[in-house]
């Protein structure tokens, strides 16, 4: 095998590669050799076909099958030889105008191109000169009885009454929702407790049954929302035939032992405990993840090297498909955003440069600190995974066990969760105090990732 570098340009390579005619016509007899214990032909005791013979009748199907090995082998070994890693499958493409009969007839080289881009070589910096806030926020006992209030308004009890229902009544009703006088799938429902104020229905439905009684019927009519998730109904006109069984007024709600008991702690005092246990370990995803999108930031700013043209196309093109399933199910253009295919193409593009770059960094940091993934920590993953799909966890469970693609999946985020924090043991990280608001607010309200940091971390592994 004769191997020559025709193109070396940043991250992209291009190889020339020749195998010998001697050695397919090497591998070739060797096959056929092999084969002709087991062959049987008319006129021929078994083990004595010529070998002449059975290379006229299977030549060119047998060095089919090696020229494919040869491929493989030649261009896996021209790959280590150089000591490289290759970010994505290399690319073949046979030179010439080579036929099958003509390799198989002896004498001609396979001649092939492979082109293939590399991974960047990451030189790793000091990660304490990287400085990070962390936000943070104090628990205080009137956030707890804040909490404790709204958990018992929404455990509160009902009474029904005679008079007119109010916002914050309880209302059981049935209802027949029409579109152009039709009834249309899924705007029917029996017996239904709906609480007014609550927003739980379409906008304008509630406000028009303020004011009805037990046993009224009304005809409720509204437009659906233009965002609405269902499409065929967003934006369409219906009307709603609503007949009211029950008005119910709330009663007080009382915070007690009792209360408590009914939920299944002990006493109200446990119920405090058990809330504010709740709301620290909300506040601590919170500011993790606040602390590692800043991180992400900072390592985003801190490293740039160039990045492979594939694996970009392909983040890109991942995303944008993601974008126009969007569009499509929402029935919202460019316009509608108040901007233009181009604009949103060029923000994507550098969410995908972006994605890429950070996931071979992580990755890179990772490999250095020797980060690893148990077989444990997927199996739990996976656990959860099915639990997604009711009724359906074999067949989930099945798919992903089958399919290393999709384990690798579920893989990624425990390894990156894993490497963020070793990164946020290294970097300087300082608490910045803030309230619960901030805190759980959406950090900069833009998606500049347009991410959950999803980013593929086996390009190195």
């Amino acid at each position: 095998m004769q191997v020559t570098e025709t193109l070396s340009d940043g991250l992209k390579r291009e190889l020339e590669v020749v195998v010998p005619a001697t050695t397919l016509d090497e591998r070739l007899d060797r096959y056929l050799t092999e084969m002709k214990d087991n062959v049987k032909l008319n006129g021929f005791r078994p083990g004595k076909v010529p070998l002449a013979h059975l290379k006229k009748m299977y030549g060119k199907r047998a060095m089919g099958d090696i020229v494919g090995e040869v491929l493989n082998e030649t261009v896996q070994q021209a790959v280590q030889d150089r000591d490289e890693r290759p970010a994505t499958q290399p690319q073949v493409d046979l030179t010439g105008e080579l036929t099958m009969e003509q390799i198989v007839e002896g004498g001609t080289d396979l001649a092939f191109k492979v082109s293939y881009e590399i991974l960047p070589d990451i030189e790793l910096g000091n990660f304490e000169k990287i400085k990070i806030e962390k936000p943070v926020t104090e628990i205080a006992d009137a956030d707890v009885e804040e909490e404790l209030k709204k958990l018992a308004e929404r455990a509160r009890d009902y009474e029904a009454k005679d008079g007119a229902a109010e916002d914050g009544d309880r209302v059981k009703l049935s209802f027949v929702g029409k579109i152009d006088g039709e009834p249309f799938e899924g705007g029917s429902a029996e017996d239904v407790d709906l609480v007014l104020g609550g927003g739980q229905f379409i906008p304008g439905f509630e406000e028009q049954l303020v004011g009805v009684k037990a046993g009224d019927e009304k005809e409720v009519a509204l437009s659906f929302p233009d965002d609405y998730a269902a499409e065929q109904l967003a934006g369409k006109a219906a009307t709603f035939d609503v007949t009211v069984s029950e008005v119910a007024g709330p009663k007080e709600a009382v915070v007690d032992d009792a209360f408590a008991e009914r939920l299944g702690l002990e006493s109200l005092e446990k119920l405090r405990e058990a809330i504010r246990g709740q709301m620290e370990q909300a506040f601590a995803g919170a500011s993790r993840e606040k602390a590692k999108r800043a991180l992400l930031d900072a390592l985003d700013e801190e490293y740039k090297f160039q990045v492979p043209e594939k694996l970009v196309t392909g983040e890109f093109d991942a995303i944008w498909q993601q974008e126009q399933n969007e569009r499509q199910q929402n029935g919202r253009s460019f316009e509608d955003d108040d901007t233009t295919e181009e604009a949103v193409r060029e923000d994507y593009q550098k969410i995908a440069d972006r994605r890429v770059r950070l996931g071979l960094l992580l990755s890179r940091i990772g490999e250095n600190a020797e980060v690893q993934v148990t077989d444990e920590e997927v199996q739990r993953a996976l656990i959860e995974r099915v639990r997604q799909f009711p009724g359906q966890e074999q067949q989930a469970y099945e798919y992903y066990s089958k399919s290393p693609e999709a384990l690798a999946t579920l893989r990624a985020p425990i390894y990156e969760d894993k490497v963020v924090d070793y990164m946020l043991e290294l970097v300087t990280v300082t608490e910045k105090k803030v309230t619960r608001e901030e805190l759980l607010a959406d950090a900069d309200g833009h998606d500049h990732d347009h991410d959950h940091d999803d980013h593929d971390h086996d390009h190195d592994h």
